[in-house]
């Protein structure tokens, strides 16, 4: 079946062979953040609401499940937008465990939502949370997530204290560097005492790596990444990764659904997406180029790879903000 919600599995440097599961079904989030792989923000709110209903997103994943395919190594929540803006995040969250008892379930969050009590209840049913908070500074956190208004990169911190000390799961931190924007040393020094707080499972330091939804937004400069990644990486928790030795042959038209299910939420090369689907990289580049020749998909080279992506993810042609 082509599944509108169910995409991958990708793969996934902390989480393995991940499955993801999209609550939005649209570009909807509370921040529009510059660097975002997906594009552009459509719809930037904090309403929450169903805008996907979980017995559709279960019905696609039992589906999913139902085709024999491997099993993933994580469920994740995320997808083209914030999934705690889903009101259902919940009913997804238990349904996805009942589906795969023995597969852990995440959750991608911008924790702009985390101040939120029922929220954070929400993601404690996860076994695994990974939040971003890319800047302690407020002029920062404004130019490179573009929040909707009433937020704070102090409100959200305060937010993600609370939830540690209610969860019992893994933390895995994330910060995204914009070259010029938020590598800043004060920002550094602040983030680094915000995680002796926080005492996070894993903390990833970051840059782009992919296009962003801004030009002129630029990955930091390798001697300043390493620098960062000295100061406030910690820990090597990750998922274990179940190792898979043979390819799945599927038709020309199942592995088409795949691809573009999955390049619609995130850039990928050939050989990723082979990877992750555990298909043949002939038929991954036969789909590639039978999407390419649709119109459903577009590429770009960077630095020396070439990525594919969905042809909603547009970028602004704007100066770096």
């Amino acid at each position: 079946m082509a599944y509108k919600y169910v995409f991958g599995p990708v793969m996934s440097g902390r989480l393995g062979r991940s499955l993801g599961l999209d609550l939005l079904g649209d570009r909807i989030c509370s921040m529009d953040c510059v660097y975002c792989e997906v594009g552009a923000t459509r719809n930037l709110t904090v309403e929450r609401k169903p805008y996907v209903a979980a017995t559709a997103i279960l019905k696609e994943l039992a589906a999913w499940k139902e085709e024999g395919l491997d099993t993933p190594d994580m469920v994740t929540l995320g997808g083209l937008g914030e999934p705690c803006l889903n009101s259902e995040m919940a009913e997804v969250i238990i349904g996805a465990r009942q589906l795969f008892p023995d597969t852990q379930i995440a959750v991608l969050t911008n924790a702009s939502l985390i101040g939120n009590p029922e929220v954070r209840r929400e993601l404690a049913l996860a076994d695994v949370v990974l939040p971003s908070l890319d800047s302690l500074l407020d002029d920062e956190f404004t130019r490179v997530n573009r929040p909707c208004k009433g937020f704070s990169p102090q409100g959200i911190a305060d937010g993600l204290l609370e939830f540690r000390k209610e969860f019992n799961g893994k933390i895995f931190l994330e910060i995204l560097l914009a070259e010029g924007i938020n590598d800043t040393n004060e920002n550094l020094g602040r983030l680094k005492n915000f995680c002796k707080r926080l005492a996070p499972d894993r903390v990833d330091v970051v840059t782009l790596t992919r296009p962003g939804t801004v030009k002129g937004v630029h990955p930091v400069e390798g001697e300043v990444l390493s620098r960062w990644r000295m100061a406030l990486e910690s820990g090597e928790a990750s998922v274990h990764t179940r190792q898979t030795t043979d390819r799945k042959t599927m038709s020309t038209e199942h592995v088409i659904d795949f691809v573009r299910a999955s390049l619609t939420r995130r850039p990928q090369t050939v050989s990723q997406l082979a990877q992750a689907l555990t298909v043949d990289p002939k038929q991954v580049r036969a789909a590639v180029e039978a999407l390419l020749k649709m119109g459903e998909i577009t590429s770009r080279d960077d630095r020396g790879e070439t990525y594919y992506h969905g042809t909603g993810h547009i970028i602004e042609e704007t100066d770096t903000p």
